[in-house]
């Protein structure tokens, strides 16, 4: 008997799930510790409190420090998270959990999560969460570069710097800066793991 074929924008599979834990589990990025200068990143942007929307394994998440807690909609990638100690959710459960509260969070992290869904969905996915996030404090949001863009194929729509200011000022954000990360821009179109960083605040 034939089996489905599996939609490749699908994000919410154990099939999807499998691929990032085979991804991230490679030996060569245990060896270097490959995660050690996007640790630095987050750590040196002194975030507070974070709500980590879309935290898949918990590669972020892990890194944001007491209190934070995560969200995604991938119940296998939320189980790998909680199995690592972390406090991650279902979407259902973070809005039935003691959490989903006014001002709970200094800030939300969404990384990568914009370039899996079309631009009005991922407007209304992020501002369904901002209202957790005290007055002031900072969204940050973290996105691929070309080669790491067209890596994957459950990525269905670029986001660079202006298409991520652009969902900031329909979200009713500003801008406080924005940065390629590790390394100059120009290497995003052969560096997979090259990202586009736009820190926002709230009003």
């Amino acid at each position: 008997m034939a089996h489905a074929r599996q939609d490749p924008t699908d994000t919410e599979s154990v099939d999807y799930t499998q691929r990032l834990r085979r991804l991230s589990g490679a030996r060569w990025k245990q060896v270097l510790d490959v995660q050690a200068p996007y640790r630095w990143n987050l750590r040196r942007l002194r975030l507070g409190r974070t709500l980590d929307v879309g935290s898949g394994l918990g590669r972020n998440l892990v890194n944001l420090g007491t209190g934070a807690v995560g969200v995604d909609h991938n119940p296998t990638s939320v189980a790998h998270s909680r199995e690592l100690g972390l406090e991650a959710y279902t979407v259902e459960e973070f809005f039935r959990s003691e959490h989903a509260r006014p001002n709970a969070f200094d800030s939300m992290l969404a990384a990568h999560l914009l370039e899996h869904m079309p631009a009005e969905q991922a407007r209304e996915v992020v501002s369904s969460y901002l209202p957790f996030v005290r007055p002031g404090g900072r969204a940050v949001f973290i996105t691929p570069q070309e080669r790491g863009y067209h890596s994957d194929p459950t990525h269905v729509r670029f986001v660079g710097f202006a298409e991520a200011a652009e969902t900031c000022r329909e979200l009713g954000l500003t801008v406080l800066r924005q940065y390629s990360f590790p390394f100059h821009r120009l290497a995003g179109k052969v560096f997979t793991y090259n990202e586009f960083v736009t820190v926002a605040r709230l009003p």
